[in-house]
């Protein structure tokens, strides 16, 4: 594509001001695991080789003083074949792109954090009426390590991200999600679970739980249960709080037990390795949620008795809807009276402290 490496320095630089202008939201931990990941992007190392750390040091100090340097800038308009578009007009972008085998991505992920990335699409198909592209090599891409996301009432796959994060979910499981992860990795036939025994069936592994993290995004597009204009509200007025994490969490409960979502799709295809990552990687605010999963799954190991999944899903459903319900209708309530701390006492004391993310 003549042009191409233009178009990457553009992105790249908007994807650097947005890491510049948000790496101070997230925890120190959580800044080194990302700055970690896009090392390895950088240097195109596979998910489980680590540099050597006093270079992976020295490019942190390099990146750190980037960030300074740029951090006031604004987003740039990208230039494709004279014309110039708007970073976050996803869909103008890629038709000037899409037909060089490329896909461009913008939004804005939690915390409200931008996110952009360039990437080759390695295939496009249509499922329950939505589109799907997967996506190969990405030439440009921001602190963000997703498997997939919605874009444009699409569901993207992001491969090369995607891979990285499943190895950092198996690398820093839990010791609680260890019987679960060793269930899913038996079901793959390995039975070591030291990290050099996942190496050669790691790409086979992501390829079939690819399909799982499809169908989360599927059920978000198709969920109904929180509605998405009072989500994305609500996450507006309530950047980097437990409100948002309340939120994010019940939103993909709500996707991962829909029709079209991750536990139906598991159930329906009897995939028992998915099954036991799903629980493997339960946890947090989500696990509080959904503690009946964690149940059904350990009697499920016995006989395997999918209708022990069944109902639980159900169980969860159910419980999502309501809490979602529960904080629409006073998010709703606290904007007719004008008053966002209204709002955000009334859901601390009910929804918020009762699941003990917040003190009375």
């Amino acid at each position: 594509m003549h042009g191409l490496n233009d178009l990457i320095r553009q992105v790249l630089h908007n994807c650097t001001v947005s890491d510049a202008q948000y790496a101070g939201y997230y925890s120190v931990c959580g800044l080194a695991l990302r700055l970690r990941d896009l090392y390895k992007w950088e240097n195109r190392m596979a998910p489980w080789v680590e540099g050597e750390p006093s270079r992976i040091l020295e490019w942190i100090g390099e990146r750190e003083e980037l960030w300074e340097d740029i951090a006031d800038q604004e987003f740039s308009p990208l230039s494709i074949a004279g014309r110039s578009y708007d970073p976050f007009d996803t869909e103008g972008v890629n038709e000037a792109v899409g037909p060089r085998g490329l896909f461009y991505g913008a939004g804005y992920v939690h915390g409200l954090k931008p996110t952009f990335f360039l990437a080759r699409l390695e295939a496009q198909e249509t499922i329950h009426g939505s589109g799907v592209y997967i996506l190969g090599r990405e030439l440009a891409r921001d602190l963000l390590t997703l498997p997939a996301l919605t874009q444009d009432r699409s569901v993207i796959v992001r491969r090369e991200a995607g891979e990285h994060f499943l190895w950092n979910q198996i690398l820093y499981l839990k010791k609680s999600g260890r019987p679960a992860l060793r269930f899913a990795l038996m079901a793959h036939g390995i039975t070591d679970l030291h990290p050099k025994a996942l190496q050669g069936k790691f790409s086979a592994i992501f390829s079939n739980e690819m399909e799982v993290y499809i169908h989360h995004e599927l059920g978000e597009l198709n969920d109904q249960g929180f509605n998405r204009a009072v989500w994305r509200e609500m996450i507006a007025a309530f950047p980097h709080s437990p409100i948002e994490l309340l939120a994010r969490s019940l939103k993909d409960l709500l996707a991962d037990t829909d029709e079209r979502g991750t536990l139906p799709y598991i159930i329906e295809g009897r995939k028992r390795a998915s099954l036991g990552f799903y629980v493997a990687f339960l946890d947090g605010l989500r696990k509080s949620l959904f503690p009946e999963m964690i149940e059904a799954f350990q009697q499920f190991v016995d006989g395997e008795d999918w209708r022990l999944i069944e109902t639980a899903v159900s169980f969860c459903q159910t419980r999502a809807k309501d809490y979602s319900d529960k904080m629409s209708d006073i998010f709703q309530t606290g904007k007719r009276r004008g008053d966002m701390g209204w709002a955000e006492g009334e859901i601390t004391k009910n929804l918020l402290i009762p699941l003990g993310i917040a003190k009375a």
